[in-house]
């Protein structure tokens, strides 16, 4: 079983528990397709293990397996409502309203038009959600390519070079991820899996060529583009803490005065002189090009002085 999978039924089973109040440990194996050993596993191995800052017994997830049944006691900040920014209540209600269907007299139904109410949206307003900014014709061109196996000659943007590169790419899978369209392809000209952000492509052309599908691995996460660079090591303020949330890191460790050591990989120097820019002076090169963002800074300069 994957760790996703797991996950997943971790976070259906959980509130269940807690609605049942001590249902046996057979009710709970047979409502969600697990073993009894499993259920113990996920329980005592993942959840104990749960809870939010500063961590105390009051502020962790309790467990309590005995006499053939499980009792889950949740942390005060558990019982308190959830407040969703804007951003995801609107796209909370998207996803609901998808889900209710025809029916208007059901309990989602009910439960969008309170969801809708707290975040002022009129219930009989349409939404319209844009799933990305990818041209319409370079979009169409790598989905056709996809479903007829064709090889495909694009012009791409790198974002971790910035550069732009011709490549003849064979696309296999095209997704939609956090508001933007991504091609999962083999690249001929570095002869490994690449994934594409289609809105960094101008031009896709078929190249009059057919190619045989491969077994596709699973796409790595869109954000990870630094995944596999070099490993920098950077001082973050706290007002820089954001960064952490929004990149890929390796690890964090506190510093002083609320600073934190953060290592992470980059795919090239262009992405981490952009990091560099955005945290400005609430950053600091530990380990890596020290001077990065001072270099990208006067580029950035010279540019407008010459405009």
């Amino acid at each position: 079983m994957t760790t996703e999978t797991r996950l997943r039924r971790v976070l259906a089973l959980v509130p269940w528990i807690v609605a049942q109040e001590g249902p046996t440990i057979e009710e709970v194996c047979a409502r969600f397709g697990c073993t009894e050993s499993e259920l113990v596993k996920d329980l005592e191995g993942v959840l104990f293990f749960c809870g939010v800052h500063p961590f105390t017994p009051g502020d962790m997830v309790e467990v309590d397996i005995s006499d053939g049944r499980v009792w889950i006691r949740l942390a005060d900040y558990f019982s308190r409502p959830l407040r969703l920014t804007p951003a995801e209540g609107l796209g909370l209600l998207g996803a609901a309203r998808a889900a209710t269907g025809a029916s208007a007299n059901d309990a989602l139904s009910r439960a969008v038009a309170k969801l809708s109410a707290a975040i002022g949206v009129d219930p009989d307003e349409v939404l319209d959600v844009e799933l990305g900014d990818a041209e319409p014709g370079v979009l169409g061109t790598l989905e056709e390519a996809a479903v007829a196996h064709e090889v495909v000659e694009i012009d791409h943007y790198s974002y971790g070079r910035d550069q732009w590169q011709k490549r003849s790419i064979e696309t296999h899978h095209v997704f939609n991820s956090s508001g933007a369209w991504y091609a999962w392809a083999w690249c001929r000209k570095v002869g490994d899996w690449r994934l594409f952000r289609a809105d960094r492509i101008r031009t896709a052309e078929p190249a009059g060529e057919h190619f045989e599908p491969r077994k596709i691995p699973k796409p790595p996460q869109p954000w990870s583009g630094g995944a596999a660079g070099e490993e920098v090591v950077l001082e973050l303020a706290p007002g820089a803490a954001w960064a952490i949330d929004e990149y890929p890191v390796v690890s964090v460790r506190p510093g002083k005065q609320g600073w934190s050591k953060v290592t992470l990989r980059v795919g090239g120097l262009p992405w981490l002189e952009r990091l560099l820019l955005r945290v400005g002076r609430d950053g600091r090169v530990l380990k890596g090009d020290a001077d990065s963002a001072s270099n990208a800074a006067a580029r950035i300069l010279a540019r407008y002085r010459s405009a």
